[in-house]
């Protein structure tokens, strides 16, 4: 150091300077540590206040979706009653009422108590859930109420056919006995287990035997061929015409000028036009189930293989032509190529149409 023209030496010593050295890395240490732990403090505090507005922002949300989710109940559930508004008025209209009752013999079940009792226990459990248990209990009464239209329904159908010498159960047996029948596989289900109602599927099964049945009561001869009046030969055994003796006759004839019009006896499609021997001319109509009416000795032919044809629909004209010994109609009934006797279901027809003008008139009038 100089001071007034002086130079002095301070000298310090090698352990002095390691003391002074590690004082001051001492001091660094402490203020390094003490910055570490405020940053820490700092950082901790920031992660707790998030943390907490994070649960307060979830609290909010998870309150603010099970309000729109109750919201969306009663949406989903308003909709879907509409719908079953609309289903049900549709059904009235082209259906009629639906029964509510049930009838001796009847097995369709009936889940009005179970129903009612379950709207209860979800009514106290879940109360926003209410609407869905009351639609639920709608819509399974809604279908064993079609159910049980589909059983009454079938009965009537079974009962004709039967009131006409035709076995109904034959009439199902042979819409079963088929063959050549295939597609794609698509299983009706309705549940997400894959799994289907039995109450879906007994209205399935139900709808299914009406619908055979009553198109087998359309397939049944509803209408004159030609004039009741000039039948001339009967169902049965018969002299006859040609050789005298006896001979089996496994038809109606109805005699009539050539040229008068012939008469399909039911809803069906034609199956064979042409000649066949001892017939003649002659067309064939199969109504389906086994069933099949046939027109011989025509003069003309009104209808061609393949074309389906009403009932009361002209096929062709009266004639002369085959083993014939004057104008008239040939008319045959056969039940899977057994010859059936026709005088039933003709002196039955007027009966028969007129229920099936009164049932379908109902149901255009609903």
């Amino acid at each position: 150091m100089r001071s007034q023209g002086q130079v002095r030496f301070i000298k310090i010593s090698s352990r002095l300077q390691m003391i002074a050295a590690g004082a001051a890395a001492a001091l660094l240490v402490v203020w390094l540590v003490t910055m570490a732990a405020m940053a820490i403090s700092s950082v901790l505090s920031t992660r707790d206040r998030l943390a907490l507005l994070d649960r307060e922002a979830k609290v909010a949300s998870s309150e603010s979706r099970v309000n729109a989710y109750r919201n969306d109940l009663n949406t989903v559930a308003s909709d879907l009653a509409k719908r079953q508004d609309f289903i049900e008025q549709v059904t009235k209209a082209h259906l009629g009422e639906l029964p509510g009752d049930a009838q001796a013999g009847e097995t369709v079940s009936n889940s009005s108590n179970a129903s009612a009792e379950t709207v209860k226990k979800v009514s106290l459990s879940v109360p926003e859930a209410a609407a869905l248990a009351r639609l639920e209990a709608r819509q399974l009464a809604f279908v064993e109420g079609l159910t049980r239209l589909a059983d009454r329904r079938a009965a009537q159908a079974s009962a004709k056919l039967a009131s006409l010498g035709l076995n109904p159960q034959a009439m199902l047996a042979s819409l079963s006995d088929r063959t050549a029948q295939g597609g794609p596989l698509q299983n009706l289900v309705t549940g997400r287990d894959g799994r289907i109602d039995p109450r879906f599927q007994r209205l399935g099964l139900s709808l299914a035997r009406m619908e055979a049945l009553e198109r087998s009561v359309n397939g049944v001869p509803q209408v004159l061929p030609a004039s009741l009046e000039f039948v001339s030969s009967g169902f049965g055994y018969r002299s006859d015409p040609f050789t005298g003796g006896g001979a089996f006759h496994a038809g109606l004839d109805f005699r009539g000028p050539i040229g008068a019009p012939i008469y399909a006896a039911a809803k069906g499609v034609v199956s064979f036009a042409g000649v066949k021997s001892g017939y003649g001319n002659c067309i064939e109509i199969d109504h389906g189930n086994g069933l099949m009416t046939r027109y011989a000795h025509m003069s003309r032919f009104a209808a061609q293989v393949g074309q389906p044809v009403g009932g009361g629909q002209v096929i062709g004209a009266i004639g002369n032509t085959g083993r014939s010994t004057g104008p008239h109609l040939h008319f045959e009934v056969r039940l899977h190529d057994q010859a059936l006797n026709p005088r039933p279901f003709l002196e039955a027809s007027s009966h028969v149409q007129a229920e099936t003008r009164v049932g379908n008139g109902a149901q255009n009038a609903r």
